[in-house]
């Protein structure tokens, strides 16, 4: 028996890579964006596909699974994609002037995609499936179509809310994991840490150079931060560990912190906590001002590189090609909207135990 899986909406690799140290051959990758495709090839031994998940057909996919060397030997199918989750994050569902009210709930036109992934998967018909997202998605009704496509297909389906911290993932983050089998029950492994021993800001990134803000350090191009106004650079350094901007002299707040409609938002501006996992890594995570981004004691944001690590990719993980530009926001976007990698190791770890159960029930 031959395991092989495909990964859609790959991006930079997060799902892929810890799919692949939990012991699972992923083949290949398909995005939309082919500036994933370096990081997603460097990294992981399979190959980049572009192309948009809407439009790419069936069969394309199926191919990935075929190999010439594999003769008669019986391949375990496994599609995983984790459709790009913005459509359904608290900010647009409650924000953003495209979602349309539709029967009573937000709906999006990028939500196409969560059916595309189904598509797929009614004409593939892989053996075992796995989706991540966030859990808001829980409460749309893509999400009750999918499981019910899944459902008429046969496949049994589980999915549950998995606080990353409980899988070995450095960063408050929530996110909604989807299993679902044509072999049999399966469902994400029991949490691996506890508050306990949960792994903190300073074990992932406390031993890494320190910089200024707006300095690149020598030895990692990655490891770079933005610089910094004069007026936020006052700021951060009347910042503690974990505190707010509430603890800043009156001269240092900004105007909308002084309305009432500011004082409830104190996560903005703020440092992170040595001895405890980050705050969610956003896109913009890279900005001091955009949450609570910035090092625990120096005074800047986190570097692209410590936000890279906090996400759980390694230190050494390549993202940009050895003398090519390194665009921030890029960057940003590209580790923000990954899969934690330790996330997708989980993955990977209760699809090969699903496996062995199912193995072993014969």
């Amino acid at each position: 028996m031959k395991i092989k899986a495909v990964d859609l909406f790959c991006g930079i690799g997060g799902l892929t890579h810890g799919l692949k140290l939990a012991g699972i051959d992923v083949v290949a990758g398909f995005d939309i964006d082919p500036s994933c495709r370096y990081a997603y090839e460097e990294n992981n031994d399979a190959i980049f596909v572009e192309g948009d998940i809407a439009t790419v057909s069936a069969d394309t996919i199926s191919e990935c699974y075929v190999d010439e060397d594999d003769g008669d030997v019986n391949i375990i199918r496994i599609l995983v994609g984790c459709a790009p989750c913005q459509p359904f994050s608290k900010y647009t569902m409650r924000y953003r002037k495209d979602a349309e009210l539709i029967d009573g709930k937000k709906n999006h036109a990028k939500w196409g995609l969560v059916e595309s992934f189904a598509e797929k998967i009614s004409s593939i018909l892989p053996d075992v499936i796995s989706m991540e997202n966030v859990p808001e998605l829980i409460n749309t009704d893509v999400f009750e179509f999918f499981v019910e496509t899944l459902e008429t297909l046969k496949y049994h389906v589980s999915y549950s809310v998995a606080f990353c911290p409980d899988y070995g993932v450095p960063q408050n983050r929530k996110r909604l994991v989807l299993l679902a089998s044509r072999l049999g029950e399966i469902r994400l492994i029991e949490p691996e840490y506890t508050q306990e021993d949960y792994r903190t800001v300073r074990n992932v990134i406390g031993s890494q150079p320190a910089i200024k803000a707006g300095e690149r350090y020598i030895g990692d191009d990655l490891h770079f931060s933005a610089s910094l106004k004069d007026i936020n650079l006052r700021r951060i350094k009347a910042s503690s560990q974990g505190g707010t901007w509430r603890e800043w002299d009156e001269e240092l707040l900004l105007e909308c912190h002084k309305k009432n409609t500011g004082k409830s938002y104190p996560s903005v501006y703020g440092r992170m906590s040595w001895d405890a996992p980050s705050p969610t890594i956003t896109t913009q995570f890279y900005g001091y001002g955009n949450g609570r981004f910035g090092h625990p004691e120096q005074d800047r944001a986190i570097s692209i590189r410590e936000g890279a690590i906090l996400q759980s990719f390694p230190p050494d993980y390549k993202l940009v090609k050895e003398g090519a530009a390194t665009k921030i926001r890029a960057l940003g976007t590209h580790i923000g909207n990954a899969v934690p990698v330790e996330l997708g190791k989980a993955i990977g770890s209760s699809i090969l135990k699903h496996l062995e159960e199912v193995d072993h029930a014969k």
